[in-house]
């Protein structure tokens, strides 16, 4: 586990590293090039995880299981929200059902924090914790990512699987996701993508998902610009900062824990 910068949690662990690209939003995850950082770096955990694809790193389709980072929200006393696996999807099909118990297990065994699990495969989430989990833990937040319009349906699998809140990444907005229905959504991302190859974030995308929130009733999070601008222009994710409509938008799911 690691403090982290992410604007919506407080702290990250990984028990699962590596992945797979499933669709446009892990065009240009960050954690691809990371984890080919941290094995020039000699860290075992992230060796083979990832190839060269011209001059970009990308995931290679195998993901490990670390059953030595269970250990670690153990040694954390003072609350925290973690978020669960950012270099990783727990709900990866390379990831095994019992390993998925383990992590169930320590999250029980951990009140004291709220853990928030974010998944590209909320098919497998809302299977696994409707049967074999088959608990509700009141400190587990469930998640998904969704892009643009055209993976817009994973938010019907998440609002079937059981949960104490439930909330959508919309992180990197690549396109508009049109109009979707957020019953049962607790809380909602938005950011746009930064890095050298960001795709634009048009403001018009963002007005549409906060609107669908303030009619549902949906926390509304506002993460970043990233490396494009609401005016369209290309500057450094610092340079264009979180405000959207003149304010920060920091709201958080009304049933948080902590």
């Amino acid at each position: 586990m690691a403090e982290t910068q992410i604007e919506w949690t407080d702290a990250t662990w990984n028990p699962v590293a590596g992945c797979s690209i499933l669709s446009a939003g892990c065009t240009h995850c960050y954690a691809m090039e990371m984890a080919g950082r941290l094995e020039a770096m000699g860290v075992e955990k992230y060796a083979g995880l990832t190839k060269k694809a011209g001059n970009r790193t990308v995931w290679n389709g195998l993901v490990r299981e670390d059953p030595e980072a269970l250990k670690i929200p153990m040694r954390w006393r003072r609350p925290r929200k973690i978020f669960v696996n950012s270099m990783s999807d727990l709900f990866h099909e390379r990831v095994s059902d019992g390993f998925i118990l383990e992590v169930w297990r320590v999250m029980r065994d951990t009140p004291q924090h709220n853990y928030q699990i974010l998944t590209k495969r909320p098919e497998r989430l809302r299977d696994l914790v409707a049967t074999l989990i088959g608990e509700v833990l009141p400190n587990v937040w469930l998640g998904t990512s969704i892009e643009n319009a055209e993976v817009a349906h994973r938010i019907e699998h998440l609002r079937k699987a059981p949960a104490a809140i439930r909330f959508i990444s919309f992180e990197p907005l690549i396109g508009s996701v049109g109009a979707i229905d957020l019953a049962d959504i607790d809380w909602a991302i938005v950011g746009g993508e930064s890095g050298k190859l960001a795709r634009p974030i048009r403001e018009e995308w963002i007005d549409e998902i906060h609107a669908q929130c303030r009619a549902a009733r949906t926390a509304f999070f506002f993460k970043q610009w990233g490396a494009w601008g609401k005016d369209n222009k290309r500057r450094s994710k610092k340079a264009n900062g979180r405000e959207y409509r003149g304010r920060i938008w920091n709201e958080m799911p009304r049933a948080l824990q902590h």
